[in-house]
């Protein structure tokens, strides 16, 4: 076993590093490198994406080429009405030879799982992964094992079928550092997917690793190391706040939200070369980080008012560090802002 060290790794080697990751990944996922962007700066941040979107837009996929151009050990669980906790965590076993019980670990014993179609299986068996995503260990009978690391969860969900479906508590939603959306391809994407197809003569594609997990873990070490302006953290406390004067909202961003916030845009900020982040940064995350944890009055289940809306408002409402006196004031008592935001 070698235990030399990892190097330490510096912003532009990180941001260079990231570049090859995504421009590999979009081998396979075409044309959605600003969604692709957003999970690979979770995954820096050390946290967990939800990709809720229709089916056949490449979700699978592109978690599996996550995997492999990272480097990280990859497994798939396809989350069913009759999945068991002990299905996901391990469980003891008697091993006749040794005549005692040995633990045989589940499928969360690994770098990157794919928590296929999370939404189809009981709350009982949602809730096995909440210990992990947020300990990074799982506990059986009574012993705590911790996970390999890094460790992260990229979780599918289907948002238009909902029969034998359940739905997600806030609890654990909150535990997701992120929820990317790709959406439809254009006409022109859609033709390469099928032209790529023809030339490849193949339904597996393989990419080639740009790093390892110890490779991983220095570039997340590396995002650690970058500071973050008070004037800039102030402004990811203000906007979580703002989503919860909101009077269309029943619970806003927690604390973990505004948190969720810093981090996540200054990942965003080293992905795109930079030791610093900018307002900019922040406003690049704010609705993959957001808009996932604010819950909406159940009376305006029905209109046109979400979390999208509700983070939009925020953004405009809430000064721009080093502009304050030159930022658009939003009247988050007015309907009509967030049906317009809810569209765009």
């Amino acid at each position: 076993m070698n235990d030399t060290p990892t190097p330490a790794l510096d912003v532009p080697e990180v941001s260079r590093r990231a570049a090859q990751v995504l421009d590999r990944v979009e081998q396979a996922v075409v044309g959605k490198r600003e969604a692709l962007t957003l999970v690979l700066t979770a995954v820096l941040s050390r946290g967990h994406v939800l990709l809720e979107d229709f089916p056949g837009l490449g979700k699978t996929l592109a978690a599996r080429s996550f995997a492999q151009t990272l480097g990280l050990d990859f497994t798939r669980a396809q989350f069913t009405p009759d999945l068991l906790p002990s299905d996901l965590t391990g469980s003891f076993v008697f091993d006749q030879r040794s005549t005692e019980f040995v633990f045989r670990p589940g499928p969360l014993f690994t770098g990157l799982l794919l928590a296929d179609e999370i939404n189809r299986t009981p709350p009982k068996t949602q809730s096995a992964l909440l210990e992990a995503m947020q300990e990074h260990q799982v506990t059986v009978e009574g012993q705590t094992f911790s996970l390999p690391q890094p460790f992260h969860v990229l979780a599918t969900a289907n948002p238009v079928e909902y029969e034998g479906t359940y739905p997600l508590p806030e609890a654990q939603l909150d535990r997701f550092l992120a929820r990317v959306s790709f959406g439809y391809p254009s006409p022109e994407e859609e033709w390469d997917v099928l032209r790529r197809r023809v030339a490849r003569q193949s339904e597996d594609q393989r990419l080639d690793p740009v790093t390892d997990a110890a490779g991983l873990a220095a570039m997340q070490e590396a995002v650690e190391r970058v500071p973050v302006e008070d004037d800039i953290s102030r402004y990811c406390v203000e906007l979580a706040s703002a989503t919860r004067r909101h009077r269309a909202v029943l619970v806003g961003a927690s604390p973990r939200g505004s948190l969720a916030l810093m981090l996540t845009s200054r990942a965003y900020a080293v992905i795109h070369g930079r030791d610093y982040v900018t307002p900019e940064d922040v406003k690049a995350v704010a609705h993959a980080v957001l808009d996932h944890r604010i819950s909406i009055k159940p009376e305006l289940w029905m209109s046109d008012t979400g979390g999208a809306a509700v983070v939009t408002a925020a953004l405009g409402q809430v000064p721009v560090p080093g502009s304050r006196t030159g930022a658009s004031t939003v009247d988050e008592d007015d309907p009509t802002v967030e049906r317009s935001a809810a569209r765009s």
